[in-house]
C-alpha cells in the first residue's frame, strides 16, 4: 500500500488511500504542535503572572503583607512571606488547626451585614476583594466583594477573560476601568474560565478550578473575614488620608457608594491600587 513496499504500483485505490493517510497524519501532527504550543504558552503567561505578582507583592505597604493570622489575632505580629499563597506556607500549617473547618459553607443568613456591608460567609474570600463560592463539584463562581464595588462604584467597563482562558491564583483575573482609572482584579484560585458574569448577575466569572490546584486553605473564611473587613477599611481610611481626601465614611462608620465620587481629583490611581494590591 505504501510506494517503498515491493511490488508497489501507482493505482487510482492506492493514490486515494495515499491521500487519507497522510492528511490524517498531517492533522494528528499538526493538532500535537498545537497543543504542544498552547501549553508553552499557558506556561510562559503562568510564569509571568507570578513574576508580576511577586514584584507587586514586594511593593505593597507592610500593612498590606499582614498574615492572616495576624489580622485575625492568632499570632501578635507577622508579614506573609509567601505572597498570599497560604498553601505553600509552613506558619500557616502550624496554625491552621485554629481555625475555621473548610466544610460546608454557612447558610446565608441576617449576620451577613457587618459595619454594614454585605459580607455574606457561604463563600471564601481572596484578599484582592473577590469571593469564591461553589456552584458544583469543581466548578466555582468569582465575585467581587461589596467592599470593591462600593470603592469602585459603577465601572465604566469590564474586561473578562474569554471562556477557555487560564486563570493563575493571584494572577490577573479581569480589570475594570472606572473613569481614567483601569483596576486589576485578581484572580482567585488555578483554573480554567468557563463562562462569564456580570454585576446584573452578581458574579462575574464561572471557573472550572484545577484539580491539582483545587485547594482553598489561602482564601479567608468564616470568622476571619470580619477581622479582615476591619484592617480593609482601616487601610482605607490611611490611604485616603494621604491624598487629603474629605469624608469617606457615612455616619456611624459605613463606607459609602462609590467612593470616587468624594473627591474627583484625588490620586484615585494609588488609593485603588492600594487596596486591590497593585503597586
Amino acid at each position: 500500500m505504501f510506494p517503498w513496499v515491493y511490488e508497489f504500483r501507482w493505482t487510482t485505490g492506492h493514490l486515494l488511500f495515499l491521500g487519507i493517510f497522510f492528511s490524517v497524519l498531517l492533522t494528528i501532527g499538526l493538532t500535537v504542535v498545537r497543543a504542544a504550543w498552547k501549553t508553552y504558552r499557558d506556561f510562559q503567561d503562568q510564569k509571568q503572572e507570578h513574576l508580576s505578582w511577586k514584584a507587586d507583592f514586594e511593593d505593597l505597604s507592610p500593612l498590606a503583607r499582614s498574615c492572616r493570622h495576624e489580622i485575625s489575632g492568632k499570632v501578635r505580629r507577622r508579614s506573609c512571606p509567601n505572597e498570599f499563597d497560604c498553601r505553600v506556607c509552613a506558619n500557616h500549617r502550624v496554625t491552621a488547626g485554629r481555625l475555621p473547618s473548610a466544610g460546608p459553607p454557612a447558610r446565608r443568613g441576617a449576620d451577613a451585614g457587618f459595619c454594614g456591608l454585605d459580607v455574606p460567609l457561604d463563600r471564601l474570600y481572596h484578599r484582592g476583594h473577590t469571593w469564591v463560592k461553589e456552584e458544583r463539584e469543581g466548578v466555582y463562581l468569582i465575585g467581587l466583594d461589596d467592599f470593591a464595588s462600593r470603592l469602585i462604584g459603577p465601572p465604566d467597563q469590564v474586561d473578562l477573560p474569554a471562556p477557555g482562558t487560564r486563570l493563575q491564583a493571584n494572577g490577573k483575573g479581569w480589570r475594570m476601568r472606572r473613569q481614567s482609572t483601569i483596576v486589576r482584579i485578581l484572580s482567585p484560585l488555578d483554573g480554567e474560565v468557563i463562562g462569564q458574569g456580570g454585576a446584573q448577575q452578581g458574579w462575574y466569572l464561572k471557573v472550572r478550578a484545577d484539580s491539582r490546584g483545587n485547594k482553598m486553605d489561602h482564601l479567608l473564611r468564616g470568622e476571619e473575614v470580619r477581622s479582615w473587613v476591619l484592617r480593609e477599611l482601616e487601610r482605607l481610611q490611611m490611604a485616603l488620608a494621604t491624598d487629603g481626601v474629605g469624608m469617606s465614611l457615612a455616619d456611624g462608620g459605613e463606607l459609602v457608594y462609590d467612593v470616587t465620587l468624594q473627591d474627583p481629583h484625588a490620586d484615585w490611581d494609588s488609593v485603588l491600587g492600594e487596596m486591590f494590591l497593585q503597586a
